[in-house]
């Protein structure tokens, strides 16, 4: 199977915007990222999408290969299916242009979801990973995720999932991490279905999938994978950049 990863970076960020422009170990975030995914050695060829003139030039200045997008999205899914529409691939993987920290641990697991389906009845993984802090719980940046005894996503929300009646009752919550594998066919198929009422409520494009009957197989990551979101982010980024370079 050939598997490709791709990485939409968008310049204007709602909540931080050109964050993906910020200094991280002197470079910028979107190049730690594509960096970070090559060095995975995972995929038959990684690209970054994105709509910005600026930070395709820094990615072609680093070697990368870029797709400077012509139309406006409104979630990631859809702009990385402009870009790989026309490009021979068996499995897509979405890397978010905000994780500089990812790693080959992550993101193997997701990818042997595929290698164990032979007869290709999962078309849509994605990674979760234990969330017990309980500001983190609540923090609405903290995609929360439920799923059934087959580890499908029953629903992904912002607010704290499942709602605790019984304060008494023991029960680890589980953190969304925005990366998601797709079959090249079920990818399209979800660029060319239309945004859905809980998608837009929430602003998660994954609500997308399962508003539409599809299934999401989730996979547990024991690796804290540190995104960027917001400034104080970014900090805490550079803080642990420093620990471990």
């Amino acid at each position: 199977m050939k598997k490709i990863a791709v990485i939409p970076a968008r310049l204007q960020a709602t909540r931080f915007p050109k964050k993906l422009l910020e200094d991280l170990g002197g470079r910028s975030v979107i190049e730690q990222t594509y960096l970070a995914t090559v060095g995975t050695d995972l995929f038959d060829q990684v690209w970054v999408a994105t709509d910005s003139p600026e930070i395709a030039e820094k990615i072609k200045h680093i070697g990368g290969e870029v797709f400077l997008s012509q139309i406006q999205h409104n979630c990631g899914s859809n702009r990385i299916a402009e870009a790989v529409e026309n490009l021979p691939a068996d499995i897509i993987v979405n890397v978010q242009g905000d994780e500089p920290f990812i790693q080959k641990k992550s993101l193997q697991p997701l990818l042997e979801v595929f290698d164990h389906d032979p007869k290709q009845q999962i078309d849509l993984a994605s990674l979760m990973m234990p969330l017990t802090d309980p500001e983190e719980i609540a923090n609405p940046n903290n995609v929360k995720v439920v799923v059934d005894r087959q580890s499908f996503a029953l629903y992904f929300s912002r607010s704290p999932i499942p709602f605790a009646r019984d304060t008494e009752k023991e029960y680890t919550y589980k953190k969304h991490i925005g990366v998601y594998a797709f079959r090249k066919d079920a990818l399209m198929e979800f660029y060319r279905l239309s945004p859905t009422p809980l998608e837009e409520m929430e602003k998660l494009e994954q609500l997308r999938y399962l508003e539409n009957g599809r299934r999401i197989k989730m996979v547990l990551s024991e690796v804290e994978n540190i995104g960027i979101d917001t400034p104080e982010d970014l900090e805490k980024a550079r803080k642990y950049w420093k620990n471990i370079y």
